[in-house]
């Protein structure tokens, strides 16, 4: 199980990568992998968000 702060460091770095990959998509015909690549990393952010209030639901416990 991942730590708070290895969380933390992963969800800034999930940030930075959404926005980039926002910047990069075109206001019209959107490529599939750019749009695949945005999914995947607000999939994995959205994950480790939930991963991170279960972390401090269990600790306040």
């Amino acid at each position: 199980m991942n730590t708070e702060k290895e969380i933390k460091k992963r969800l800034a770095e999930l940030d930075i990568r959404i926005r980039e990959t926002n910047a990069r998509l075109p206001a019209h015909s959107v490529k599939p992998p750019v749009m695949m690549e945005l999914l995947a990393y607000e999939d994995e952010y959205d994950a480790l968000m939930k991963q991170l209030a279960d972390l401090k639901t269990a600790q306040s416990k």
